[in-house]
């Protein structure tokens, strides 16, 4: 293991996530908060142990994060995925939130932000999540954007997701990416995803057609001396998704029912999401699930050729 690649020493890598960093073999991250707050039990903990299959059926090795006990972990066993998905005082972590986790002693699911982190701090390169956190609807109000956004701009891990969250301001988001500089590749598509649909209104930034193209451009940002991380766009499958027309009616009810009931902040997104789910009859948890299969395959893809 060479000294950039060194974890640093407050992580605790399971042998399999440590062995696969220190010989230079494909790694690929995943965030907790899906397991903890974004699926119902017991589909999360059934999606979280499926997805990790898929990622080493691939040619990768999986990387679950989230803190224990205070202890921030890389990599999780079959105890600690059903704790997540089914303990009560599970904290969702962003990154503002580790040290005080962290300090604490208390478990936390993390985010897209934290994830990033901590997976860069174990030396891992690639991260697949379900879709990223951007600015909110009403941002020029509320100022509540996303620390994903933040976080993409500064730190180095390619994030494989369906897109930007559809329940967010999509436009807006892509500006704030844009100002970040953090580049933003739509895999095989001229239009930019919107998650639960593949299509947004929005033009891909930059088209990228496989694996092998998206670890290029990972070298050359990298090389270059240019910090920060990339967002990959993986439109859902077509079979899978929920058109953005039918998605759209859909999620402006649960944005209002979330205003009516005054939800902000932290809480914002765990709401609507689930309230979807109950508008739609489970069709978004299914979507959902879907998406982030798909997004494990592409990312498992994708550490392998950047690894090679």
């Amino acid at each position: 293991m060479t000294p950039q690649t060194i974890p640093h020493p407050a992580l605790r890598l399971t042998d399999e996530v440590a062995d696969a960093l220190a010989d230079g073999r494909p790694v690929v991250a995943l965030e907790s908060t899906i397991i903890s707050h974004g699926m119902p039990y017991p589909q999360n903990v059934e999606m979280a142990v499926e997805v990790e299959g898929i990622i080493r059926e691939h040619g990768a090795v999986p990387a679950t994060i989230a803190v224990l006990g205070g202890r921030p972990h890389i990599g999780l066993d079959s105890a600690a995925l059903e704790l997540l998905a089914s303990h009560e005082d599970v904290m969702k972590v962003s990154v503002r939130d580790l040290p005080y986790v962290v300090a604490r002693g208390r478990h936390g699911a993390t985010t897209v932000a934290s994830t990033m982190r901590l997976a860069a701090l174990a030396g891992i390169s690639v991260f697949v999540t379900g879709g990223l956190g951007g600015v909110h609807r009403g941002a020029e109000r509320s100022f509540d954007v996303s620390a994903d956004l933040t976080e993409l701009g500064q730190t180095s891990v390619t994030v494989v997701s369906a897109g930007v969250k559809s329940i967010l301001d999509i436009g807006l988001t892509l500006e704030k990416l844009e100002t970040l500089g953090v580049p933003v590749l739509v895999e095989g598509s001229d239009e930019f995803p919107s998650f639960f649909s593949r299509s947004s209104g929005f033009a891909a930034p930059l088209r990228v057609d496989g694996p092998a193209e998206i670890a290029e451009v990972m070298r050359a940002k990298w090389s270059l001396g240019l910090a920060g991380g990339i967002v990959v766009a993986n439109p859902i499958p077509a079979e899978d998704e929920i058109p953005a027309d039918e998605i759209g009616v859909i999620i402006e009810q649960a944005v209002g029912d979330m205003e009516r009931l005054g939800i902000h902040g932290k809480d914002a997104t765990p709401y609507l999401l689930g309230r979807i789910v109950e508008i739609t009859g489970g069709a978004s948890l299914t979507a959902n699930i879907a998406l982030v299969r798909h997004n494990a395959r592409l990312g498992a893809a994708i550490a392998r050729a950047y690894a090679g």
